[in-house]
């Protein structure tokens, strides 16, 4: 079975952002790519974005949460659309709740975690870089969804 892994886009915090991610669900990152890295005469990097981030990965589980800086010649990022989420599916209560807080920390709950009416444990926010996420935990599924 394919696994789906979550790209994120930034506005020049995502080494930030990575660090918070990190202390949450905890583990090593993968790779770090600075834009310097990749200088070259046939791609020049700006001084101003030589240490913004051209790749970073985050192993989570079966999957990897990545992510870079937008340049600044590309424009920004809308941090504020809200056409996407990242999923956790939790393998239980006490794992939901952990994610849940510590992700929503210094940001806005949309629906608190709490039993939902259709018989998943369940809670939306957007994290403090804007991100939207949703946290389950789904007892007939633990996880596997």
């Amino acid at each position: 079975m394919a696994i789906i892994n979550p790209h994120i886009n930034f506005n020049g915090n995502a080494e930030e952002a990575f660090h918070f991610y990190r202390s949450v669900f905890g583990g090593e990152f993968a790779k770090i790519i600075r834009f310097k890295d990749l200088a070259s005469a046939e791609f020049p990097v700006a001084e101003n974005e030589a240490n913004k981030i051209m790749h970073i990965a985050l192993p989570i589980g079966k999957s990897v949460l990545m992510a870079n800086d937008v340049p600044e010649m590309l424009g920004r990022t809308n941090e504020n659309e809200n056409r996407s989420k990242i999923v956790i599916s939790a393998e239980s209560k006490e794992e939901a709740d952990r994610l849940f807080y510590g992700l929503s920390a210094g940001g806005q709950i949309e629906m608190p975690i709490a039993d939902s009416p259709w018989g998943s444990y369940f809670g939306m926010f957007r994290d403090k870089y804007g991100i939207e996420w949703m946290v389950d935990y789904d007892p007939i599924y633990k996880g596997q969804l």
